[in-house]
């Protein structure tokens, strides 16, 4: 069965205080839903390794922007440090999105992509889409479809037409001054 996700984050122990808010957003650049996650208090920061390079993502002070386009198969999690300086965007493969009991939520296909701010793409968790479909977790046309959205997104973010990581620092903004829209 695939995971479903929640944007809110409500059972990453990690965070021991958070501010969330979330809103549908509709406007020429976006349609679908923007969250906001701050984290004011964590238990332990939270370090990623990058082949040389360790990256945090997590710690007091950090601000993740999550973006749910519609009728998308993807989401978008712009992580920021304490200072505001963009850390990493993670790109969630997903066969859907949506909201359940006022939580927005994806499932998870397995492949992820990471875009680090020197503009390096990184294609993540292959074998774990691969365990997935050995085992009956995912079907062969959500493996083709998960694939297949990956490697459209690799070349949106290779030549630049993928906006949803510069829209995530206007969203941010905008989330924190309760404008939206």
């Amino acid at each position: 069965m695939i995971k479903k996700r929640y944007a809110d984050r409500r059972d990453w122990r990690r965070i021991t205080q958070r501010h969330y808010v979330h809103e549908q957003v509709d406007s020429e650049v976006f349609v679908g839903h923007v969250t906001l996650l701050q984290l004011i208090e964590v238990a332990s920061p939270l370090d990623v390794r990058y082949g040389d390079e360790i990256v945090r993502i997590a710690d007091a002070g950090y601000v993740w922007v999550q973006q749910f386009p519609s009728d998308a198969h993807h989401a978008v999690t712009s992580m920021f440090d304490a200072t505001g300086q963009l850390i990493q965007t993670y790109v969630d493969i997903c066969l859907r999105t949506g909201v359940e009991d006022e939580r927005i939520y994806w499932e998870d296909l397995f492949l992820d992509l990471i875009v680090l701010p020197s503009g390096q793409v990184l294609l993540i968790d292959t074998d774990e889409l691969e365990a997935a479909r050995e085992q009956g977790i995912v079907s062969e046309a959500e493996y083709a479809l998960a694939w297949a959205e990956a490697k459209r997104l690799q070349k949106q973010l290779q030549d630049g037409s993928f906006h949803l990581v510069a829209h995530a620092e206007v969203m941010k903004q905008q989330l924190k001054q309760g404008t939206p829209r």
